[in-house]
């Protein structure tokens, strides 16, 4: 009886996932450029809409057959540079907004469900380790290309919509840390290499459906290559792997780990003096379990600061 109570809250576990080109708090994310310093005292501000459809769903582990969802996102994010003990860094925040639809089939009974509100808030700090020290925007205007080394962290806040009673929610319930150094190499007068390697750690959902939810670390890496097509505007092609992230269930673990890889593309173009907008695209490339979908997004952003 008991093994039969766990098979079910395991088996209605969707939670809704949130895909930007924008800075974001997810496993899957594709982000180019995020190592790049700035000026010292560099503001940005982002507004961000996407969609992603398919098996968009953040446990893949749980089984539901014939998964398929919707989900459009507005996010809002301000992101602010400074000097941190002489090295260039920034800190910043994100927020969401998603309405979702998922359906698909549970125990053979077709099921749906449709939510909006609040995703988690991302607080993201990062930082340059090597290649650019804190500089104010004119000598930034004058340093060439370099090597840069550095290292962010990302917390994931507990602001998310989340009902204990509901088969899916917006939030997960918990906190998520993600520690992660990327090195951005350029090539060339026009090309740039990013690499990433980081590793996603989750708190457990004391909550689930009534049970603990715990989940093993989840490691990615990215690899971005990118052409500028003038001063300010640019294209990239992405790479995103990820492996790990084995869940248990009230001590009870689930189906295996992931083990998937997802391709994009994203393009920036300047529309104004401070003023550019970010299209991106990515899909599920090769899919060992779950988080087959496609998303499309477009974000704006708005600069401003000392010296612009």
């Amino acid at each position: 009886m008991r093994s039969t109570i766990r098979t079910r809250r395991a088996t209605g576990a969707l939670v809704l996932m949130l895909f930007l080109p924008a800075p974001s708090a997810r496993a899957q994310e594709l982000e180019p450029r995020v190592y790049l310093a700035t000026p010292v005292g560099s503001n940005v501000i982002v507004v961000a809409v996407g969609r992603s459809t398919g098996d968009v769903i953040f446990d893949p582990t749980v089984p539901i057959e014939d998964a398929r969802a919707r989900v459009g996102v507005l996010a809002f994010a301000y992101y602010r540079s400074f000097d941190l003990f002489g090295r260039s860094a920034s800190l910043g925040a994100t927020f969401p907004l998603l309405r979702g639809s998922a359906q698909g089939l549970r125990a053979g009974r077709p099921e749906r469900a449709d939510r909006l509100g609040q995703g988690d808030l991302a607080v993201r700090l990062t930082a340059n380790l090597f290649g650019s020290p804190a500089m104010d925007t004119p000598t930034f205007a004058k340093r060439g290309r370099h090597v840069e080394l550095g290292a962010s962290v990302i917390v994931q806040v507990l602001t998310g919509q989340y009902d204990n009673t509901r088969l899916i929610n917006l939030g997960t319930n918990r906190w998520a840390v993600k520690p992660e150094v990327g090195v951005t190499i350029p090539i060339g007068e026009r090309w740039l290499l990013d690499t990433y390697a980081g590793v996603w750690l989750f708190a457990d959902n004391p909550d689930f459906l009534g049970d603990r939810r715990s989940q093993d670390p989840l490691a990615t890496t990215q690899v971005h290559l990118s052409y500028n097509l003038s001063r300010r505007a640019w294209l990239a092609g992405d790479v995103t792997f990820y492996s790990g992230g084995r869940t248990v269930v009230d001590g009870m673990a689930q189906v295996e780990r992931l083990n998937n890889t997802r391709i994009g593309a994203t393009l920036s173009v300047p529309v104004a003096a401070r003023q550019s907008l970010r299209f991106a695209a990515s899909s599920g490339a090769w899919v060992r379990l779950g988080s087959d979908f496609t998303t499309l997004s477009v974000a704006w952003s708005y600069a401003w600061g000392r010296g612009f």
